[in-house]
């Protein structure tokens, strides 16, 4: 796990000196705003349309080779934008290839990475190691975001992209000597002996295969209600690089470098709240709704904010307690389902996130242009706590429901029997 965290650091930090270059390029090379968002929408593309038949490519498929290959995959893509961007030879066509390319890889890539995380730990532990991969990409993301300007500057464009293709080949190099820990799957009865037959040998799933992973989520109400108050949080609460921005910039008249305190003090509170859940054992889907309304009510009160320094003195419980609910809900989403369908699961989530990935800046966008910055936070604020409120009450009536079993009354119309005297 040690090895897995250190590699992914590395990788951490490539991707994000590499996104941190990456819109600024499509920019120069198109002069389009607007190409710079649909380069962004066609990378999301395969995640939205093809992220149940990832998932189930990674249950079928042996997952350390899976992981592997598709680590190489984003790092070949990396060096060839990096040649690409060398010799002067990208273009929007060409841009816009690469990004579905590597939108394809990640509907693998994603899950397969997840799961392999969870499986060097024992099953008490995987909570803490969903933490560690929050705090190993909390650091990452700021230490990639600080390199990104210095390797531009000293060495261009195409080193950001070197440099994030040589971190895929780091964590490509140390997964064939990871060691998972063995254990039955969840929920399952142990193996009497070692798999044979089609799925030991790594071929796909069953025809159906994608189906069964849907089917099973949409009849676990945790995992129905865990996507509703994600989705809503992350559409009406979650994009603060836009929201707050434009109120750091707008009533509150800071200026760049006063967001970018703001964004320093998300990403520490991130990294708190990460290290926080670390604690957790049983994770649930309530401890996710809880902590996602704390967010949304101090996200109504920093709508509010008079200043600046009132505003940074609450981002930071807003990060730390949505880093808890997100950790939270990503265990039990790992974790809850059997171990064969986890990746087929984790498609299905891929699938929902990037739609609501995708529909909330625009959302968010419109919704700002009609009552501001700050009528959107307390807006947005007051739509999550309405959603949850709303579907905590329909979870305690239906309980209810199901525990008072009222006794069974015999109808009018029905005939007593007879009693037959005994001869």
């Amino acid at each position: 796990m040690r090895w897995w965290s250190a590699a992914n650091l590395v990788s951490n930090a490539g991707t994000w000196m590499q996104l941190t270059v990456q819109n600024l390029l499509v920019l120069q090379i198109t002069g389009s705003a607007a190409m710079t968002g649909l380069s962004v929408a066609v990378q999301a593309a395969p995640g939205l349309l093809l992220g149940v038949a990832g998932g189930a490519a990674v249950d079928s498929w042996p997952r350390k080779i899976t992981a592997t290959v598709s680590q190489a995959a984003l790092g070949f893509v990396a060096f060839v934008t990096a040649a690409l961007v060398a010799f002067d030879l990208l273009n929007a066509g060409v841009l816009m290839a690469l990004a579905a390319v590597t939108g394809l890889i990640a509907t693998v890539d994603g899950p397969a990475c997840a799961l392999l995380g969870n499986d060097l730990v024992e099953a008490r532990d995987v909570p803490s190691a969903i933490a560690l991969g929050s705090v190993v990409h909390s650091v990452g993301r700021l230490a990639g975001a600080a390199l990104a300007g210095g390797t531009v500057a000293w060495f261009g464009t195409a080193a950001a992209y070197v440099a994030n293709g040589l971190s895929f080949l780091v964590v490509a190099s140390v997964i064939p000597f990871l060691k998972p820990v063995p254990r039955p799957p969840h929920g399952e009865a142990p193996a009497a002996a070692p798999a044979r037959g089609p799925r030991a040998a790594g071929k796909p799933a069953a025809r159906g295969g994608a189906r069964e992973g849907l089917a099973f989520f949409l009849r676990r109400p945790r995992l129905v209600a865990l996507a509703g108050i994600t989705g809503v949080s992350a559409i009406f609460g979650r994009n603060y690089g836009l929201t707050l921005a434009v109120l750091v910039t707008g009533p509150l008249a800071g200026d760049a470098e006063d967001f970018g305190t703001v964004a320093t003090v998300l990403a520490v509170g991130g990294t708190i709240g990460a290290v926080l859940a670390g604690r957790l054992r049983r994770p649930s889907v309530r401890l996710v709704a809880a902590m996602a309304a704390s967010g949304a009510l101090l996200q109504v009160v920093a709508g509010l904010s008079p200043s600046l320094a009132v505003l940074v003195l609450l981002v930071a419980p807003m990060a730390v307690v949505e880093s808890i609910s997100d950790t939270a809900g990503s265990t039990v989403l790992q974790t809850d389902p059997p171990a064969r369908l986890r990746g087929r699961v984790l498609g299905v989530w891929r699938s929902a996130s990037t739609g609501w990935g995708l529909a909330g800046p625009p959302l968010l966008g419109l919704l700002m242009e009609a009552a501001g910055a700050r009528g959107a936070l307390v807006a947005g604020g007051l739509v999550v706590v309405g959603a949850i409120g709303v579907g905590a009450l329909c979870h305690g009536r239906r309980t209810l429901s199901t525990t008072v079993v009222p006794a069974r009354r015999v109808p009018a119309a029905e005939p007593l029997p007879e009693l037959t005297p005994m001869v």
